[in-house]
């Protein structure tokens, strides 16, 4: 049944009418003990939705409606391996690479926690022996540098992971992630490294990826001008791919080739494969305690109550400001260094997920999807752009995240980071009114400009430490957050076909820009003009 005539979608209406002008001062005034009924603490995070604009009953219909879109069935189906990516006809199974109680998984009659573990081993094996020095470069030098090239998911996972986990891991191995076309980003790159001294991996499922393997050959034209040998080539280059004839013809020793499979998307896949510079950088024992992080919040969403299920609330909440404040925009701001490119990662993770426009049947929605996400780290973000999130015409629902103890313990920064967080949430909440500005003598003219109307939601998400446990928990979280709307919104999460179109029209312009021939072009008016001028530039 279309959402909007669902019985619950429209109880949800009602209720949004009656409680859209509710403030949280009031709600707060009501119930002393507003915190203890929303908040849920699970794995190692606590997550603190008090300051939602939501009462007891909103919650309790935004789970009937979860219950009507059969939200349980949809999560046994991932779980069980079904092939719940209908478009593409695959199951969805990143669940399956960090599954540490290594329960069966059945695809097609195969176990698929036999392939899982063994290329875990395989990861293990190899990156042990970069670490220790007994896998070393054509020159005999340890590898000291990294250099991971992929796109989208083969790039943001395991850079955005390589940083938060930075403190975990090794002083003398750096890590390097180079994924735009533009050929500036290699070769930046390339003027920080010494040949001898680094290892290439290879991020493409298919080994053809425009961009990735544009990268590839150039990184490898480079290490042959250095080392002058081809042989030089299967000693620092790896692939992270399932093509086999063409990491062979690269020159890459098929031992050195890592599987990933097609029940895994680019933007889920840091915990495969695609992790292994990750890996070599923290250490397995750190990247299985990873591992450990996702598998216990996998955990919490399959089988905690919805009530006390974070992704669940957390996704709900979502649907309740993208549907019925007509909310577009979501901001992930955490209060912690590491984790600069979280938002950027789950702006890939959200926005490929859940940014369509028709229904798992092809048929056109007429409702909002998935939200935009956005973000910075704290406090930087204060100075930048909380102003229009503070007193903005717009509603901007907002995800804070921190951690009670810092991993660099100097003089008092992380009291001071931890107040800015705590304050933010409260003053976004509860604002500050006319009365209290007058109390405080503000003169009449300027009491309009310092006015904050609070009633501005938030999440606050906390941890411990920053952990690679706790950062699995975060991720997998999110995760399981986006699966939730999209089950809501009755849309396929996990295909992106709207990557593909730009794809294909720009191989037909490469091949005019490249051509010196006075071709008559097809295209509309600006793109052939665009076509022209860069012609003319290019080859006067």
């Amino acid at each position: 049944m279309a959402i909007k005539n669902l019985k619950e979608w429209k109880v949800l209406e009602d209720h949004y009418r009656k409680i859209k002008n509710v403030s949280l001062r009031d709600l707060f005034d009501e119930n002393k003990n507003r915190i203890d009924d929303f908040s849920i603490e699970a794995s190692s995070i606590y997550f603190d939705f008090s300051k939602q604009l939501v009462t007891q009953e909103t919650i309790n219909y935004l789970i009937s409606l979860a219950k009507a879109r059969h939200l349980s069935e949809e999560i046994n189906k991932m779980f069980r391996g079904e092939r719940i990516n209908n478009t593409e006809n695959r199951p969805v199974l990143h669940i399956a690479l960090r599954n540490r109680s290594n329960t069966k998984i059945m695809v097609d009659g195969k176990n698929i926690m036999d392939d899982v573990n063994r290329v875990i081993e395989q990861m293990i094996q190899f990156s042990d022996k970069v670490r220790n020095g007994s896998l070393a470069g054509y020159t005999g030098k340890k590898f000291k540098n990294i250099v991971n090239i992929g796109i989208g998911g083969s790039d943001l996972g395991p850079l955005m992971v390589a940083e938060a986990l930075k403190y975990y891991g090794r002083n003398d191995i750096e890590n390097y992630f180079v994924s735009n076309v533009d050929g500036t980003h290699m070769a930046e790159t390339l003027k920080k490294i010494n040949p001898e001294e680094t290892l290439f991996i290879i991020a493409s499922k298919t080994f053809t990826t425009e961009e990735t393997m544009t990268n590839a050959t150039t990184a490898r034209k480079w290490l042959l001008s250095i080392l002058r040998d081809e042989k030089a080539i299967a000693k620092h280059f790896v692939a992270l791919s399932t093509n086999q004839q063409k990491v062979e013809e690269f020159g890459i020793d098929v031992n050195n080739m890592f599987e990933f499979w097609d029940w895994v998307g680019g933007r889920y896949s840091v915990t495969s494969a695609i992790g292994l510079s990750v890996m070599i950088k923290i250490g397995s024992e750190n990247f299985i305690e990873l591992l450990k992080g996702f598998h216990e919040m996998d955990n919490h969403f399959k089988n905690a109550p919805f009530e006390k299920n974070i992704p669940v609330i957390m996704g709900l909440l979502g649907i309740w400001y993208n549907n019925f404040f007509q909310c577009e925009t979501h901001a992930i701001l955490p209060y912690d260094q590491y984790l600069h490119r979280f938002p950027a990662y789950f702006q890939q993770g959200d926005m490929e997920s859940n940014g369509k426009s028709v229904t798992r049947d092809g048929v056109e929605v007429d409702y909002q999807t998935g939200p935009i996400i956005w973000g910075e780290p704290g406090t930087n973000g204060q100075h930048a752009f909380y102003q229009l999130i503070h007193q903005g015409t717009k509603l901007i629902p907002c995800d804070f995240i921190g951690f009670f103890k810092p991993l660099n313990n100097l003089g008092d920064h992380h009291p001071k980071l931890m107040a800015n967080l705590i304050a933010q949430s409260q003053a976004l909440a509860f604002g500050k009114n006319k009365e209290e500005l007058e109390h405080e003598g503000v003169l009449a003219p300027l009491i309009p400009f310092k006015t904050f109307s609070g009633n501005r939601p938030s999440s606050t998400i906390m941890a411990l430490q920053l952990s690679p446990r706790t950062l699995g928990n975060l991720i997998a979280m999110y995760e399981h957050k986006i699966f939730v709307q999209g089950i809501i919104w009755d849309i396929n999460s996990f295909d992106q076909w709207g990557v593909e179109l730009g794809k294909v029209l720009a191989k037909k312009v490469l091949q005019e820009l490249k051509s010196t021939e006075k071709t008559r072009l097809q295209h509309d008016s600006s793109t052939n003009k665009l076509i022209e001028k860069f012609r003319h530039y290019n080859h006067a």
